[in-house]
């Protein structure tokens, strides 16, 4: 199948695309690289520089069968801060996109989602079924194109799925001739990781990790949370067990149906968690100064991911120390550059 990646040289795009290589399909990048890397795009993979607004058509006109969308702004700070430029690029970027797709005949689409479009939950376990009040701009124009991909699916017969996932971690090893090194690789002769490299860093375990390779403390917000540790409690989940996801979402897309799935890992970890992996991983004693908490974290936050288990077979096989492990080993791989 010849599919179009939207974002494809960003972090998680990437690791989509060369899973997508890997499974045999013909796969075209897309990416305006004001966020990506041109060298992530994965190996066997044709790439194209450009906005959704001003290449989407002309490249799904070149044969393109089915896309997976993950070009986005995803800073909630930054929504925050400059909203619009999050309601032009999600929603309205991603209405051009579908435009195109409709006049090209093309219908089958997988979009890169998140948990950001619940806000404050619920309860500790978040469900698909759950309220979604999303707390920020970013939140809510993702939310907005969940809500426009049904009525595509729902008016012109768009077959769409939704992945709502909550912290993503880890890298992923690609050989140099286009094959997938999967988790826990080296690399290979001739390959390279693909891994998280976002300005600024957000996430805790690149940050933890960033800590250990500079020799700093790394601050963490809030002890005193009730958790057996005291710290906040998240759902991980490699980025290889993401791609998985994605690949059986493209395969379950049904024309006249909008389906939403979260990924997650069911159980979750604490700060306290990852850091301990973290510095076992490294063999560093990352020292931590705790601060007071964020307003707005939750103690506990975990994706339920019983619907995709249930309808795609899927579910998070690697763990923490995998995850932690293979992050460890694309910084590495960085800094040895």
């Amino acid at each position: 199948m010849r599919v179009l990646v939207t974002g494809g040289a960003g972090y998680i795009g990437s690791v989509v695309g060369a899973q997508l290589v890997a499974a045999g399909h013909d796969v075209v990048v897309l990416d305006d690289l004001s966020t990506g890397h041109a060298d992530a795009v994965p190996p066997g993979a044709t790439f194209v520089q450009g906005t959704l607004r001003d290449c989407a058509a002309e490249v799904l006109s070149d044969g393109i069968e089915a896309v997976l969308h993950f070009a986005a702004k995803s800073l909630v700070g930054e929504s925050v801060a400059d909203p619009a430029k999050y309601w032009s690029t999600n929603l309205g970027g991603t209405v051009a996109l579908l435009e195109a797709m409709r006049e090209l005949r093309v219908r089958t689409i997988v979009f890169s989602s998140t948990a950001a479009v619940y806000g404050e939950p619920e309860g500790p376990v978040v469900r698909e079924t759950d309220l979604t009040r999303p707390t920020s701009p970013y939140g809510a124009s993702k939310l907005a194109v969940d809500t426009t991909l049904t009525e595509f699916s729902r008016l012109y017969g768009f077959g769409a799925v939704s992945l709502r996932y909550f912290n993503v971690a880890g890298a992923h090893s690609v050989s140099g001739s286009g094959g997938s090194g999967g988790s826990g690789g080296s690399g290979g002769s001739g390959g390279r990781w693909l891994g998280e490299r976002h300005h600024p860093e957000t996430h805790l375990i690149p940050n933890v990790l960033a800590a250990a390779s500079q020799g700093r403390s790394l601050q963490v917000f809030g002890d005193d949370y009730p958790t057996p540790d005291g710290t906040c409690i998240r759902d991980y989940i490699h980025v290889t067990d993401l791609a998985d996801a994605h690949l059986r979402a493209l395969a379950a897309c049904r024309p006249g149906e909008h389906r939403i799935y979260n990924l997650g890992n069911g159980a979750g970890f604490s700060v306290r968690e990852v850091i301990e992996v973290c510095r076992e991983v490294t063999g560093t004693d990352i020292a931590v100064e705790t601060g007071p908490r964020r307003a707005g974290d939750p103690a506990v936050l975990v994706a339920s991911s019983a619907k995709i288990q249930s309808e795609l077979g899927w579910r998070a096989t690697r763990d923490l120390r995998a995850m932690a492990a293979d992050a460890w080993a694309f910084t590495q791989a960085r800094s040895s550059r």
